[in-house]
């Protein structure tokens, strides 16, 4: 299946949730899947960093969703993070893993689970993590978006994706630094908050 038809797919059910998402492709197929939650997706964090980050996020903000979009490679990067999950239960964060079983932005080379030994979602239900799946079709991955929308406990979903981008879409146009800019405003404004003052010139 493609990545792109299961952003599109997770998309529609989003309203006001809090994105973490990786690097590579899947930042341009994001901003173009979900148009309507780009000021509240916070783009381009490193690999092994997603996941953490969004756990962070909902630990801080435990009255709001937060939907982690990391990849294979990145959560190989940092297996720690399930086993903190596990423990923590956190009841507000949905997992994304989108499982290409490469690491698509530096060529392609395979990650662990090219090689039909390494099981991410067994992975994660031996650190606790009950609600995690592997989706291979739209439909089954639509239908965990559905339900780990709407857990209270967290959820964790592997879409085994092709290893393409999606063709002829528009390229997003900021840098990670706008990016962080406009995601703190968009939490201070949503949540009543300040986070990040004024500049201050001397």
């Amino acid at each position: 299946m493609k990545r792109f038809d299961c952003m599109t797919a997770l998309a529609a059910r989003l309203k006001d949730e809090l994105v973490i998402l990786s690097l590579g492709g899947s930042v341009d197929e994001w901003y173009n899947a979900a148009p309507h939650m780009r000021t509240a997706s916070l783009f381009q964090q490193q690999l092994g960093c997603v996941t953490p980050q969004a756990f962070g996020l909902a630990a801080g903000l435990p009255h709001r969703r937060v939907v982690s979009l990391d990849t294979d490679g990145g959560m190989m990067f940092n297996l720690g993070i399930l086993a903190t999950l596990g423990n923590e239960q956190p009841k507000n964060l949905f997992v994304v893993v989108w499982d290409n079983e490469c690491y698509q932005s530096i060529g392609g080379p395979p990650t662990h689970t090219a090689f039909g030994r390494v099981d991410i979602a067994a992975i994660a239900r031996g650190c606790g993590v009950d609600n995690a799946f592997t989706a291979r079709t739209v439909e089954e991955f639509d239908a965990h978006c559905q339900a780990g929308l709407s857990a209270d406990v967290p959820y964790l979903v592997v879409a085994k994706v092709a290893g393409s981008v999606q063709p002829d879409i528009r390229r997003k146009h900021s840098d990670g630094r706008e990016d962080k800019y406009i995601f703190v405003r968009h939490v201070e404004a949503s949540e009543s908050v300040v986070i990040m003052g004024p500049s201050e010139h001397n």
